[in-house]
Parts: C-alpha cells; structure tokens; sequence
C-alpha cells in the first residue's frame, strides 16, 4: 500500500473531457507503482480552488478555455503568494503561433506541449518538473537543519547547496536537451527535417476530428517525383538526397505555416491542407508545386531534371480515417502518372476498380513469370534483293490460364507500367539468348540474329552487364543478339539513350531505331546514336491509328511513297539500313524493292510462329542468309 498525501501532486485543467481523460491517463499506469498523485479539472475557477487546497509540483493548462482562458488562469494562480512559483505547462494545438507562444512566456509559462502530444515526451516533462520539485522540497528542509546549526557550519553547507543546485540545473538542462532531440527523431524525417509518417498519421487523425466539429473538409495531397530512380542511378545518392532536400524546401515555400508537409519515404511526400473553402484554392496550391519542378534543380555542377506528379483526396467525400485517405491520394497520383508525368489527380470511385484491376494484373504477371506462362515468337526479317532471311524479332507471347494465348498488343502495354517491368526484360533477354544458343548449335554459324524490343525507360546503366551475363551464361557471341528500342523513347531523353547505347554497341550488339517516322523522327538521334539500322513504322503500311490523335491520317502505301521514300533517303544519308515493318501485299513489296528498302518484315511472308514452326518455316521456303 502507497499513501497518495505524500506523493507529489500534478494538476490537469482542460475544457475537453476527452482530453483530460487522455492525458491522465498518459500519466496514470495501474501497473507501476504511482510516483504522483493526478487531479484533474474542467475550468481555470476549479483550477484556483484546487491551487488554494494542494501544493502542486507542475500544472498541464489547456490555452483555450471559455469564460477563463488558460493566460488568465495562469496570471491568477501565480498571482497568489501559495502558488507563485509553481511551473505551467501549457498545451495548445497551434504549433506556429509565436504570438500566443510569447503571450504564454510573458504569463510565467515554464514549457508547452503541442496537440498531437507524444505520451513519452508528457511523461518526461512531468517526471522533470516532478523530480525538481522533490529537490526543492529537500532543499528546503536541509535549509531548516543548516539555521540550526552555528554560521560557520552553515556558511559550508551553503556552499554545498549551491554546487547541487548548480549541478541539478545542468542535469535538467540536458534533460531539456536530451528530449527534444527524441521528440526530433520520433517525430521528423532525418534527411529533410519534415514530419514522418507516423506524425502525418497522428496529425490527420486530430485534424478528421476538428473538421468533424468545425464542419468543414480538408484535403490530402500525394506527390511522387517522377523518374526518382533514374536520378539516383545516374548521378549517386548524395545527389538524390540534395534534390529531396530542395523539394521539401519547394514544399515548405508552397504551403501555409498552419499545413503539414510530410516525407513518408523515398520520393514520396504528402502535404495537409485543411480549412480550405472550395477545390479551387487545392487545385492552385497543386500547380504551384508542380511548376516549381518544371525549371531543373542545380545541385553541384549538375542541372537535374524531374517532375511532381500530385493525387489529391478530401475529407469526407473520399474517406474517413487517415489510412483510406493516404491510400485513396497515392492511388490518384498512380493514375496520374500513368496518364502523364508531371499532372495533378482526383480521387473518384472509378480509380478504385482500375486499382483492383491493376493488382489483379501485377498478380498475373507474377504468376506467368512464376509458372513459365511466357514464351518467345518469333517474325523473320527478310532481304529485298535475295529473299533470305536475315534475322528475327523475339515477340513477347503470354499463355493465359484462362484467355489463352495472347498476343503482345493484349498486354504489353500494361508491362510497361508494371513493377515486374524490369524482370520481364530480363526474361526476354535470357529466353532469346537461350533460343540462339540452340539454334546456333542445329545451323553453325548464327544465321538468325535475334531481335528483342526493350523499353528505354527502364534501361539503367547496368543493363549492358545483364545482356553480359545472358550472353556469358549461353555461350552465345554478342552478334546474335540485336536490340530494338523504340524512337519516341528515344528522343524523350537522348543524352541517356546515347549512354547506354554507346556500351551496347561497344560489346557488339547491334542497336536498330524502332517506329521510325512515327510522329517523332529526330535527325539528332539518327545523328548522334550509334544504331546500326532503322524500322519504318507498320502504320505506313496499315490503316491504324496515329499515335497522336491531332495528327492527320497517313496515306497509305503503295498508293503514295513519297513519305516511305523520305524516310529512306533520310536514313541512307546516315548510313543506316532500312527495315520496312507491316508489308502485308505484294504490291507493297514491289514498291519497297523499287524504292531500294534493304529488308521487311510482316505477314506477307509469315506472322510471328514458335521457335520450331519457324524454322520449319524457314526450311520449307528460303536458305538462310550466310552475311547477317
């Protein structure tokens, strides 16, 4: 048994039961011996009553109170000869009001404490205040026995204290110290000094709260920086960690001091607004962020370029708890980046079925990579002039368990923006060396250099050392195997492109521009990379859409040249060799012949067959060429 009278006495004054009871109980464990006693009360009158009664070690006292606020209940109780000198804490939830901060000071507050409090930072604040209070105590009984005793025992003893109260207000100091550096560290992001995730969620549990009673909404803002990755790659991480710091500086510039600016992880960042009237000043707050990372950063000798792409989510219309909202606002900056990097996203219903879609695809994917559902067609490439073939491009073909074989029209598209993107590369490249290998061994030499198409936006700089490896692991000379990357690609970042090309060409691979003339064609790229060949595009050849809807519809070949012809020339001049995809006619390939195309590709002589049907394809109509 304990006896509460000698214990040291903590006063609570908050309006709010909830709160009161909250912080009682972060001062109340039934579980450990009690080292104060806790009164608590609603009101500053209650308050002055309880100071006449009890002499308190420290008092917690809520700013904002009706009738008495927590300044004047401050004034009165320190206005009182018995409670002069006894330490306030005041709690507030206005974290940037230096004013109000002030104010408190000037009232004879001791410390604050700031909505969301932290239990562990309470308690060490209490146990400080509590702590000192029992040494002023002892001081003051040791105070009593030394006038007892004569003036020269009295004069040491003095001198004794004063080392003691010199050491006890150092030890309270680095306390002091001590615990705002574990509040900095449980509470804020190490690189950029924003608020963690953990502090983000707490925040927006307390702010669903008070717009619940204020009756207003608040918005959630989720920026992803785009191409994060590639940044880190190129340039080393004291670079990215350079760009993330200028970021949530951007961030911090854009905002209100009352918003929360956050960094979860990696490149990702969220911002809380709250009290906003209408979308409007939301959708104006996006776009300033998003146009202060169109200009590049400057960071060291390097001028790095990247773009914020923004989700958005309000309270309550697209969640009601701190979790859905986070993820309701990461899935909108999902979809936004799919549609374009650098946008801003709503949130709506819609995006959740896509969403499930989306993960029941990834699901898929990681399914046919696990189940060996992928195999590799292949689609001739055939000499103009001798009818021999020349090489083969690999297709990516999927044997769905339950759509059956599928073209890669039906899902590659969803592999460019699929985590498993990279991976999938990666099988092609092993699948196709594998391939070559066995066919090196039935017609030595390699007669059929193989082809694979690799999207550029997800090549690193060590892609090289993956075709290496394949290549290495095969047995397999690096002529076999040809890469094909698409020029819109390409031209989107060149300086990139001709890096990564320079180490394929290099190690003998050779590199041919796909799509060529398709809305992008660049004299740069044909200029500056070093590629062995380009294809024209199927959509001379075909009547399929454009890639870009403003652009007018293609005449089609052979019933106007001049385009293909240009092309041609355009890449002669170069001295590139001249692939034309698509053919589907005779008549078309009667004209590519007289316009002096090196070679073709399409269902005219065959569509992309397995490995075996090929080569019984190969061998029923043409030798293969000996010089490709």
């Amino acid at each position: 048994m304990y006896h509460t009278e000698s214990l040291p006495k903590v006063l609570i004054v908050n309006d709010d039961a909830s709160t009161l009871l909250a912080l009682a109980s972060m001062l109340e464990d039934p579980s450990e011996t009690p080292r104060y006693e806790v009164f608590t009360v609603q009101s500053g009158e209650e308050a002055l009553r309880k100071v006449l009664k009890h002499n308190f070690a420290v008092i917690l006292l809520d700013v904002s109170m009706p009738t008495m606020d927590g300044f004047e209940t401050a004034e009165a109780i320190h206005s009182h000869p018995r409670s002069a000198t006894v330490p306030i804490i005041f709690v507030t939830a206005y974290y940037g009001d230096e004013f109000n901060r002030l104010k408190g000071y000037q009232k004879g507050a001791a410390d604050y404490l700031f909505a969301p409090v932290i239990p562990k930072v309470v308690q060490a604040k209490v146990a400080v205040f509590v702590e000192l209070n029992q040494k002023n105590i002892e001081l003051e009984r040791k105070t009593a026995e030394l006038e007892a005793i004569n003036g020269d025992l009295r004069i040491q003893r003095m001198q004794d204290l004063e080392g003691l109260n010199a050491a006890l207000k150092s030890e309270v100091k680095e306390r002091r110290i001590a615990e705002r550096l574990a509040t900095e560290l449980a509470t804020r992001d190490t690189l950029t000094g924003l608020f963690n995730r953990r502090s983000l969620l707490e925040r927006l549990k307390l702010s669903i709260a008070q717009a619940d009673r204020r009756e207003e909404g608040l918005a959630l803002m989720f920026l992803d920086l785009d191409k994060f990755k590639e940044i880190n790659d190129t340039y080393g991480h004291e670079v990215g960690d350079e760009l993330l710091k200028q970021v949530a500086n951007h961030l911090n510039a854009a905002v209100r001091e009352s918003d929360m600016v956050a960094r979860l992880g990696g490149d990702e960042f969220v911002i809380l607004l709250e009290g906003f009237p209408d979308t409007s000043d939301v959708v104006k707050i996006a776009k300033k962020i998003v146009n202060a990372n169109i200009e590049p950063h400057v960071i060291g000798t390097h001028l790095v370029k990247t773009s914020a792409t923004i989700g958005i989510s309000f309270y309550p219309q697209d969640g009601t708890s701190p979790e859905e909202l986070l993820k309701h606002a990461d899935v909108a900056m999902y979809h936004a980046k799919q549609r374009e990097r650098g946008s801003i996203q709503f949130f709506h219903e819609e995006l959740n079925a896509t969403e499930r879609l989306r993960n029941q695809f990834e699901q898929e994917m990681q399914q046919a990579l696990d189940n060996n559902e992928l195999e590799l067609f292949y689609q001739p490439k055939i000499d103009m002039a001798t009818g021999a073939a020349t090489g083969v491009e690999a297709l990516l073909y999927w044997h769905h368990p339950r759509e059956g074989l599928l073209k890669p029209s039906n899902f590659l598209p969803r592999v460019t923006q699929s985590v498993h993107a990279a991976r999938i590369d990666e099988w092609v490249v092993s699948a196709a060396c594998a391939q070559a290998q066995r066919w090196e061994k039935a017609m030595k030499p390699c007669a059929l250099p193989i082809s694979i198409n690799i999207d550029i936006t997800h090549l690193q700089p060590e892609f090289f050392s993956v075709i290496s490896a394949a290549l290495e692991e095969h047995g397999v000379a690096p002529s076999c195997i040809n890469v094909e990357v698409s020029e819109v690609a390409v031209v989107d970042d060149l300086a990139r492109a001709e890096a990564i090309f320079s180490q394929l060409k290099d190690g003998g691979i050779g590199i041919t521009l796909d799509g060529f003339g398709a809305g992008y064609s660049s004299l740069a790229a044909l200029k500056t990379l070093p590629i062995d060949a380009v294809k024209v595009d199927p959509c001379f050849m075909t009547p399929c859409a454009r890639r870009h809807s403003y652009l007018p519809p293609l005449p089609l070949f052979p019933d106007d040249t001049s385009l293909v012809a240009a092309l041609i020339a355009m890449a002669r001049a170069f001295g590139l060799r001249v692939l034309v995809e698509g053919v589907t006619t005779q008549e078309q390939f009667e004209a590519l012949k007289v316009l002096n195309c090196d070679e073709y590709q399409g269902a005219l002589f065959s569509e992309p067959l397995s490995a075996d049907d090929l080569l019984q394809r190969l061998q029923l109509s043409l030798p293969l060429s000996r010089n490709a």
